[in-house]
């Protein structure tokens, strides 16, 4: 009896404990719980090691704030910062002052008016763009990426680092401790051998002893010279070619940047080496003049759980709120917090036109589960879902009207708005805006629509899982 007595004491002092951590964020505080009643002796140490908050972190306290300011001001000084709706080129955009005010207190990255993009729709054309500007490279190379394969792509890339290591540029390479766990011993030391600087976020094991296994860098960053950068939704390896037997056709977007923006990605990229390496990075020719003459609006946007603001999270709501005419997204994954629920939900009673692509073909059975169990109520209230057929769709995009576009590493859900480091290019400029609307409207005859009703008559056991899933949806 007393030993049951103190189970449950110790049962009930754990609900407590997530209660009191948790509390801001119920739907976390639901899942967890769900864990701690499926594995009771177990929960509070799962928990520990997977649950703890990132913003406590005594590293992360430890950067200076004088080091980023510095930063921060290299990157704003040297570019033309907009502050006035009709300086944006974009018509939609004039007289929606509040919107361009949010956009500005959004992150550290002001909204910047000299740039050129380009939109590189798979990893072919991405990869062969990345590989051309690293070749150009005179004074340094940074490259930031989630996974980062030893595979024959790799191998392409490893060989570029190395022959520009060895011709005196720096190279600087920041991988995520878990996406890219497989990268060979060999492979590395190929790299370190010709001078290339390697980090890893978060390693599997310190990171599970520090309580920091949940926490990723998920940002797909490449910055030559400072001049030109790329980031979207295209990490290194195979698969992204369409060379993954499993998954096929990969459907991707990418972005390639120069000026203004670039900056930014840099000032994103030199906080994280920072974070990792405990190496300040601040001389001005991190951040060179540039020769861009283009006018494109854009702003960079890095978000994660060291952030005072869930900035991608924040920009996604207020872009959904202002749209009139068309709300379209595409994302692998689609577990949507609350705000963005209700705020699909009400553009289409204002009858905006709110589409959805999601894969048909599931990389993670959990979380694709999970996904489905947030369109029963979305498919009742008018969003209109569509399943891509012809292979995996991974492209991270979404387009507000024609006022606002994003491409990044930002998947439409909570693990991306509150757990990953992301970064998103918000675009500004009516041409690449319509750009991206033109090839959403292709990837829609390539998808299958949801009919509600078929829908809706699905088994007992598919709710099942579903419902299941959901319950663990925000951790996922």
């Amino acid at each position: 009896m007393k030993i049951f007595a103190a189970a449950l004491c110790l049962f009930i002092v754990q609900i407590m404990v997530i209660l009191v951590l948790e509390y801001h964020r119920p739907q976390r505080a639901v899942a967890w719980l769900f864990l701690l009643f499926c594995c009771p002796p177990l929960g509070l140490l799962i928990y520990y090691f997977l649950g703890r908050d990132y913003r406590k972190s005594h590293k992360l306290k430890a950067q200076p704030a004088a080091t980023r300011r510095v930063l921060h001001d290299y990157a704003a000084e040297r570019s033309r910062l907009i502050t006035c709706t009709e300086d944006t080129g974009n018509p939609e955009l004039t007289g929606r002052k509040e919107l361009l005010r949010l956009l500005d207190g959004l992150s550290e990255s002001p909204v910047t008016g000299r740039n050129a993009s380009r939109i590189l729709v798979n990893a072919g054309e991405a990869y062969e763009s990345m590989l051309e500007a690293m070749e150009s490279a005179s004074e340094h190379i940074h490259l930031e990426f989630y996974i980062f394969r030893d595979d024959a792509t790799g191998e392409r890339f490893q060989d570029v680092m190395i022959r520009k290591a060895r011709q005196g540029v720096k190279v600087r390479l920041l991988c995520d401790g878990l996406g890219s766990r497989k990268l060979s011993r060999s492979f590395l030391r190929s790299l370190t051998s010709a001078g290339v600087e390697i980090h890893f976020f978060l390693p599997p094991l310190a990171s599970l002893l520090g309580g920091r296994f949940n926490y990723r860098n998920h940002r797909k960053i490449l910055i030559v010279d400072g001049l030109v950068g790329f980031t979207g939704g295209i990490n290194i390896g195979d698969e992204y070619l369409g060379k993954d037997p499993k998954m096929g056709f990969w459907r991707d977007t990418h972005l390639r940047l120069e000026g203004d923006a670039v900056y930014f990605m840099q000032h994103v990229f030199l906080k994280d080496w920072q974070l990792v390496s405990g190496e300040r990075l601040s001389h001005p020719r991190m951040f060179p003049v540039h020769g861009c003459d283009d006018n494109e609006g854009v702003q960079i946007i890095g978000s994660g759980p060291d952030g005072e603001i869930d900035a991608n999270e924040a920009m996604i709501f207020a872009a959904i709120c202002a749209a009139e005419r068309r709300v379209w997204i595409a994302s692998p994954y689609f577990i949507p917090d609350p705000a963005i629920l209700r705020a699909l939900k009400n553009a289409v009673l204002r009858g905006t036109d709110v589409r959805i692509i999601i894969p048909s073909k599931p990389d993670n059975a959990l979380v694709y589960n999970a996904s489905l169990s947030y369109l029963d109520n979305l498919l009742d209230a008018g969003v209109k879902f569509y399943r891509y057929r012809k292979g995996f769709m991974h492209a991270k995009v979404w387009i507000a009207d024609g006022l606002l576009a994003s491409v990044g590493s930002v998947n439409m859900d909570m693990r991306s708005f509150y757990s990953d480091f992301e970064l998103s290019a918000v675009l500004l400029q009516p041409q690449r805006i319509e750009e991206l609307a033109d090839q959403f409207r292709h990837d829609l005859m390539d998808s299958d629509a949801i009919d509600p009703e078929i829908f809706r008559s699905r088994g007992k056991l598919a709710r099942a899982k579903e419902e299941i899933c959901s319950l663990l949806s925000p951790l996922l």
